[in-house]
């Protein structure tokens, strides 16, 4: 579960001497400020001038960063304090733009009236052509209610719109697909599969986004039945992928084979739930769930997952644990046992801080700043409008998930969302274990 962070940008005019930036990053740094992106945006012989990103949890910490870099002395100035994140939502982050220029009455008319009528009657003939003459077979909609965005809960579809926008950005920029955003004023089971299903011919896929528990798991079930493209839960699969992956990537790490191992589960909400599945569907033979809700501990069992009744319990029977239930301080360091692997997925504020764990004896700890849905979903939906495939099944998220921990530095947990390779093995992963289903 990811938290609100505030994110500043400080100007900041330091005497171009040694040690001078240095003063600033402690200055930052006292007040529990995480320093981001810094930028040089003047580099002269007296002074220099940065731009220096800076992520904190509250107003009056950014307030107490601000005093601390002031107080260095009278020769390190704060010019501006500038809110980045907000000014690069100005207008909104995407934007539908045309393939094809319009420059003469011909491509008007090859576009557009008459020409398009002989593709319309090709389609009206043969509808799965539609799949190569329009976008529709590049195309995905992001379906949302705004009941569970990020870790902010239900504060609507429009406030979330920012969020669905960001999902379309990285559809673009790292798998050329289209993301189309939908905002649903409704979470009602029954309206939300009745409103996707007369939309849904405009799109090659639906992911689900930010919907929140438990109809998030009607919603998707049904809509997996009643449509015949691919359909997926992002906050359940996306995120148990990059959780298998990350399984795999600290088990070679620590030469635990993670079939025999004996896996716990923290919390069994929409992700909590998602991952028991995925690590059974891979192959693991104990997984073992909690959760403080009757109904989500039912759910795991009618899932065929195993259940235990307590945290201590758990702690004490795993090798492999993880936790997703947005806790800070949830696991003690006194129930960590030596050569247990510990994967508190919180955000920002896990069920124990990796340094904690690895003090405690953990052979191989990491937290959710270290985990991201970004390389998952992109090549996911690729490789499945590849292979035209209906539906993502478990085979193919399990080769997703093997091919991000392939993908894997010796020493990550899961590859950079930014690396571009990443993209495309998840692609050819996922599309050729489609391939191998037929």
């Amino acid at each position: 579960m990811a938290l609100q962070e505030i994110i500043r940008t400080l100007i900041v005019e330091t005497p171009s001497k040694p040690g001078n930036f240095a003063k600033v990053a402690t200055a930052i740094g006292t007040a529990r400020g995480n320093i981001g992106d810094i930028k040089i945006i003047k580099d002269g012989t007296l002074s220099t001038i940065r731009d220096i990103s800076v992520k904190c949890e509250s107003m009056e910490q950014l307030e107490q960063i601000i005093e601390n870099v002031r107080a260095i002395g009278p020769n390190v100035n704060i010019h501006a304090v500038t809110d980045d994140v907000l000014k690069a939502h100005e207008g909104g982050k995407i934007h539908m733009k045309s393939r094809i220029d319009v420059r003469s009455l011909g491509d008007l008319q090859r576009i557009y009236t008459p020409g398009v009528a002989s593709v319309c009657l090709d389609i009206q003939k043969d509808p799965e052509k539609a799949r190569y003459f329009t976008s529709i077979g590049n195309s995905v909609a992001i379906v949302t209610d705004g009941t569970a965005i990020l870790g902010l809960g239900n504060i609507g579809p429009v406030a979330g719109m920012p969020v669905m926008e960001g999902k379309a950005v990285l559809f673009d920029q790292f798998a050329g697909i289209s993301g189309v955003p939908i905002l649903l004023d409704t979470s009602d089971p029954d309206e939300v599969v009745e409103t996707v299903k007369h939309i849904h011919q405009g799109f090659g896929g639906i992911l689900l986004e930010d919907i929140g528990s438990p109809h998030c798991f009607e919603i998707e079930e049904r809509l997996k039945k009643e449509l015949n493209i691919p359909v997926m839960h992002d906050d359940q699969h996306g995120t148990a992928v990059v959780a298998l992956a990350s399984v795999l990537s600290a088990s070679r790490s620590t030469a635990i084979d993670p079939k025999r191992a004996v896996i716990g589960q923290v919390g069994l909400g929409a992700a909590g739930l998602a991952i028991c599945r995925m690590l059974m569907a891979y192959g693991v033979e104990e997984v073992y769930g909690i959760d403080r809700q009757q109904e989500a501990v039912d759910r795991l069992q009618n899932y065929g997952g195993q259940t235990l009744e307590s945290l201590e319990q758990l702690m004490a029977t795993c090798d492999i644990v993880l936790a997703t239930t947005g806790v800070a301080g949830l696991i003690k360091p006194e129930l960590v046992r030596p050569g247990q692997i510990i994967l508190a997925l919180s955000n920002p504020n896990p069920e124990i801080t990796p340094e904690d764990a690895l003090a405690a004896g953990a052979a191989f700890a990491a937290d959710g700043r270290m985990v991201n849905n970004a390389v998952g979903f992109p090549g996911i939906f690729r490789g499945a409008l590849n292979a035209g495939v209906s539906e993502i099944t478990y085979p193919m998220l399990v080769a997703a998930a093997q091919a991000i921990a392939n993908h894997t530095k010796p020493g990550d947990l899961i590859p950079n969302p930014l690396d571009p390779t990443v993209h495309q093995v998840v692609a050819r992963a996922v599309e050729k274990a489609a391939q191998e289903q037929v």
